[in-house]
């Protein structure tokens, strides 16, 4: 009879699979990251000139917006890259946990830094009342910049169908435990929006004579920055201080280890996202009283095998282990 041992074990059988896939889902992120910094560093250069020579706030603003995209993805791709870091003694579950905390790093710099300073620079062009000056190169340069960022948002939406599986794509931001897989989606769909408005602006403002306009745009673009940034917050922040797998999840867990013949009870079930692809389930299971040592040695084996069949995610387990009777 069983004493109320204690036992851990790490899930290792049936991973290459799910290494496999979740490989393709970090290579597709991380190509898109590589792009998008690419693309952002040649586009904010061009804005800065352009902004520089029409006097445009709007411009200004894009110009600040593409170089804190560029700053924000060197921070992701930094982020991923030390969440690959294995265990050590220092950190016995690994690194995961750093790519959620440069993404929220992330998500302050895009409210701080992109949304404010877009934001003030258009009320002071408003409070001004210079209208920018309408060079056709203007037009041409954010033309370009939407191609490239055109590129850069093909290249995130990759990453991000390769993490949606048929979701829909609020549902797939929720769900996802991932954020460098959504974020540079955000971060270029509200760049392409950005060139919209910064075109509407500098073609209105000039065409209206209406100088306020461009810096209605830029405070447009600022508030857009904002809302993105929210989204990253908050989504980085709840994997950040320790999200588990939804409730849903847990019920089927309880369900697989509940239906073993060997197995009396389920009760305290928790578990932890180590990283985007790595989870943590601790448990504490009653076996039966009658049950033998070599019928309860081949349950854990049976709920190791069911439980990575199901999850694969799911690569440590520890049980807390009681006998009834």
């Amino acid at each position: 009879m069983l004493t109320r041992p204690r036992a851990g074990f790490l899930l290792e059988g049936g991973m290459a699979a799910t290494s496999a896939r979740d490989a393709h889902i970090a290579g597709a992120a991380r190509h898109s990251l590589l792009a998008a910094i690419a693309a952002n560093l040649l586009i904010a250069l061009t804005k800065f000139a352009a902004a520089a020579f029409s006097g445009s706030a709007a411009m200004l603003s894009e110009a600040i917006h593409s170089l804190v995209d560029t700053g924000n993805e060197a921070l992701m791709l930094y982020g991923l890259r030390r969440s690959r870091f294995p265990a050590d003694a220092t950190h016995p579950f690994g690194y995961g946990h750093e790519v959620y905390f440069w993404t929220l790093v992330v998500g302050v710099v895009i409210f701080a830094l992109g949304g404010g300073m877009s934001i003030v620079t258009g009320v002071q062009h408003i409070a001004a009342g210079r209208a920018p000056e309408p060079g056709a190169w203007s037009y041409a340069v954010l033309a370009c910049a939407g191609v490239f960022e055109g590129i850069s948002w093909w290249f995130g939406l990759k990453a991000f169908r390769a993490e949606q599986r048929g979701r829909g794509v609020l549902e797939t931001i929720q769900l996802s435990k991932d954020p460098t897989t959504f974020a540079v989606l955000l971060e270029d769909s509200a760049a392409l929006a950005g060139i919209a408005l910064a075109l509407g602006g500098i073609y209105l403002s000039t065409a209206l004579q209406a100088p306020w306009m461009d810096g209605a745009a830029s405070v447009l673009i600022g508030l857009l920055l904002g809302a993105v940034a929210l989204v990253m917050v908050r989504e980085s922040k709840g994997l950040l201080v320790g999200e588990g797998m939804e409730a849903g999840t847990l019920d089927i867990l309880r369900r697989i280890v509940g239906e073993d013949p060997e197995v009396e009870r389920v009760d305290k079930m928790l578990t932890l996202y180590l990283g985007p692809h790595e989870v943590m389930l601790a448990m504490e299971v009653h076996f039966r009283g009658d049950a033998p040592a070599r019928d309860v040695r081949a349950a854990l084996a049976r709920l190791r095998r069911r439980i990575q069949e199901r999850y694969p995610r799911i690569r440590r387990v520890f049980l807390d282990m009681t006998s009834i009777g």
